[in-house]
């Protein structure tokens, strides 16, 4: 309340229905709601590195001291603080991190401002209820070093997994080396002991394997007994 005698009254008035005298006494009307306001800022990182950051603040004046901000500041007080402090903040804290500190301790990057802007707004009398960070970007030398620097990560992990593909392939062909080797073995000492009666055998499952397709052929009527063909000239006994 404003008193052309006694000037801005120091005890504000609450809501509701109040008595003014009138051309003695003025009613300056304060919103006291939470106002939403974004704040944008572009500083350096500790490396030199250019940061876009825009904070989102949710202040309230301080209902109990009004008059002192009507008298300092006026009714547009957020319009003259809330930006300087925010960019002053902003700058302080941003030059400590470096710029992947930034991303990878944005929490802690988060905190320190939103502290220290709530001390720098309680100054001038201005209470905050949230400051979040919205909108953090980088320089584009910075963003391409960063893509430069993930393709050349997944570059080597490709040719990682090639060379231990290859040494797995390497392991098999060893593998299957052997046991081709030792089959042969296998199969050298089976003639050595059975001579005759395994070749015998082995002649057998081949003409049962030739038989088998030949019958399975339509274009083929007729599957002959003898002769020497299909039987392989398996030995019988008399």
């Amino acid at each position: 309340m404003f008193d052309r005698f006694a000037g801005v009254k120091d005890q504000a008035t609450g809501e509701g229905t109040h008595f003014l005298v009138p051309w003695l006494q003025k009613a300056i009307l304060f919103d006291c709601r939470i106002k939403p306001r974004n704040i944008s800022s572009t500083t350096g990182s500790k490396d030199l590195q250019m940061v876009s950051i825009t904070l989102r603040v949710l202040s309230r004046p301080d209902v109990g001291h009004l008059s002192r901000i009507y008298q300092n500041l006026g009714l547009d007080y957020d319009e003259r603080v809330l930006p300087s402090i925010a960019n002053e903040v902003l700058k302080a804290i941003v030059a400590q991190f470096d710029a992947a500190e930034l991303i990878t301790q944005r929490e802690v990057v988060s905190a320190r401002i939103r502290s220290d802007l709530l001390q720098r707004a309680d100054e001038f009398h201005i209470k905050l209820e949230d400051v979040s960070i919205t909108h953090l970007t980088f320089g584009k030398e910075f963003t391409q070093a960063v893509e430069a620097k993930q393709i050349a990560q997944q570059d080597a992990e490709r040719a990682k997994f090639i060379v231990e593909k290859a040494e797995q392939e390497r392991q098999a062909a060893v593998i299957r080396a052997e046991g081709e080797a030792e089959a042969a073995a296998t199969v050298s000492k089976a003639l050595e002991k059975a001579g005759d009666a395994f070749l015998a055998l082995r002649k057998i499952e081949a003409s049962k394997a030739i038989v088998q397709s030949l019958a399975n052929n339509s274009n083929v009527s007729y599957i002959p007994s003898s002769g020497g063909n299909v039987l392989l000239n398996v030995p019988t006994k008399q």
